[in-house]
């Protein structure tokens, strides 16, 4: 249980940092879906497909190679001198080949109209390519304060150069011709590029921040680990890869196969953009998890009965990612207002991405099988797997339901993949997950969703949509209290309130 609560506090504070830094963030989503255009919401969804593609080879699996091997070894200062330096290395090189192939890049991305906007994605990826390993060092030290300052602190750069740019230059030129941003903001510059260009700041930045964790790297190179850091991270590219077809490639492939001109795909491309960040609550969870669970679930492996401690885990994963399921699916009348009413038309993926986001967390609860047995090529094959089913659903189903068939194309793969990723992982690393009560879990939110969905429909009020809701979220909170009592008594600061 200590490890379960020690975990629990690094997920609080890496939640903490994720959720306020992506709220503050998420802020500017009812902000730029005003201010842009649906096409050109578009086109910052395309860029920012492209950019987790690219971070996934420029960083090729180090960071989780780094919390793998500094369990093993004793000198955990040489192994992070040696990921550091790996990655600077490399990021260099990858950073001029990119620059020479950006004209294919922006080709690939659909944005060859604007060349700037390449160049600053350039920008992004080696920026926060070189803050990778400092971060993993925060994580690894367990030191989730500082991690949670410099995440916010970036981002509060982010937003304020965004407004700056958008609102206050804008206002200031339109004013005075002469004013002094015309230096450097230019009416007739689309306003994407001052979007991204605001994040290149936010990623200098934190780069700056960072810059102890920096120093801290030691020009020492070890030649042995690096080959064997090599050997288990590079089939983590191929799974990453995968990865982030499945997660960010849907709006690239989008634009590609929907029928229709440029700003027609641009516009399909932004409402799905703007209705894909309405499932952020559980994102953010799982994101924040992820960052806890990683180096925990390491440690863990050498404690007493791992395998017990991976099954609780789960279990109070699923819990509250079925919560936050409801807590968006149910509310959706209220959460719509983060996006400019032009995106509504997209609220059906709401639902489905939801329960996608649910899929993609539980296999990241069940990864662990092959990243401690170092069978990451496993995870490689399923998450290869999972994307073969993404392109081909994509290519298939887009040019007749559009952005539809992305969200239930995540949906399938995210599905296959969990279930693909249990049975293979219970074969070699047997854990002892609840997985029927996990199930009926996840069955039980999606039938109130339905059930809510169609007593919404006999009655289309907004009050009465709030307060069946409400009563719904109370009832399977309470059914949940009931069922799982016993664990939630053995929990500290919360067994006291429950008898």
């Amino acid at each position: 249980m200590s490890g379960i609560k020690n975990l629990a506090g690094q997920t609080m504070w890496y939640g903490f940092s994720s959720i306020a830094a992506r709220f503050i963030n998420y802020l500017l989503t009812p902000y730029l879906t005003m201010v842009l255009t649906r096409a050109d919401y578009g086109k910052q969804g395309l860029v920012y497909a492209a950019i987790p593609l690219l971070n996934v080879i420029f960083t090729y699996g180090f960071e989780t190679a780094y919390f793998r091997f500094s369990h093993r070894e004793k000198n955990e200062a040489s192994i992070y001198s040696t990921a550091s330096i790996s990655l600077f290395i490399s990021t260099f090189f990858f950073g001029i080949i990119l620059w020479i192939y950006r004209d294919d890049f922006a080709t690939f991305t659909g944005i060859i109209d604007y060349p700037v906007l390449v160049q600053l994605s350039i920008a992004i990826i080696i920026l926060d390519t070189l803050s990778t390993m400092p971060f993993a060092r925060l994580r690894q030290q367990g030191r989730p304060r500082k991690y949670a300052f410099i995440r916010i602190a970036g981002i509060l750069i982010n937003i304020g150069a965004t407004i700056f740019f958008l609102s206050y230059c804008s206002s200031a030129l339109k004013a005075n011709p002469h004013s002094w941003v015309g230096l450097f903001y230019h009416a007739d510059v689309n306003p994407v590029v001052y979007v991204v260009l605001a994040n290149v700041l936010q990623s200098a930045f934190t780069l700056l921040l960072l810059a102890n964790e920096i120093g801290a790297v030691k020009l020492e190179f070890n030649t042995r680990l690096w080959k064997e850091m090599m050997i288990y991270s590079l089939p983590l590219v191929i799974a990453g890869m995968g990865g982030m077809i499945n997660e960010t490639f849907d709006r690239i492939m989008l634009r590609w196969w929907v029928p229709g001109g440029i700003t027609f795909k641009e516009e399909q491309v932004g409402i799905y953009n703007a209705c894909y960040k309405l499932s952020i609550l559980i994102t953010l969870f799982i994101q924040a998890f992820r960052m806890a669970a990683e180096p925990f679930f390491f440690k863990q492996a050498h404690g007493i009965d791992p395998q017990r401690t991976y099954a609780r885990v789960m279990k109070f994963f699923v819990i509250t990612v079925t919560i936050m399921f409801l807590v968006v699916s149910l509310f959706i009348p209220i959460w719509r207002y983060f996006i400019a009413e032009k995106h509504w038309e997209g609220l059906g993926v709401v639902p489905i991405l939801l329960l996608a986001n649910i899929f993609l967390g539980i296999y990241y609860n069940l990864s662990i099988w092959y990243k401690l047995g170092n069978r990451t090529m496993a995870g490689a094959y399923i998450t290869v797997f999972g994307a073969l089913i993404t392109l081909c659903i994509n290519y298939f189903f887009i040019p007749r339901f559009g952005y539809m068939a992305c969200a239930w194309a995540t949906l399938l793969c995210y599905g296959i993949m969990m279930i693909t990723s249990f049975i293979w992982g219970q074969s070699e690393y047997r854990i002892p997950y609840a997985w029927k009560k996990l199930v009926a879990y996840i069955v039980i939110v999606v039938v109130i969703f339905f059930i809510h969905k169609g007593l919404t429909v006999f009655w289309p009020n907004f009050v009465f949509s709030l307060a069946t809701g409400f009563v719904f979220l109370l009832a399977y909170a309470w059914f949940i209290v009931q069922v799982e009592k016993t664990e939630f008594q053995k929990l500290p600061f919360v067994g006291r309130f429950i008898k």
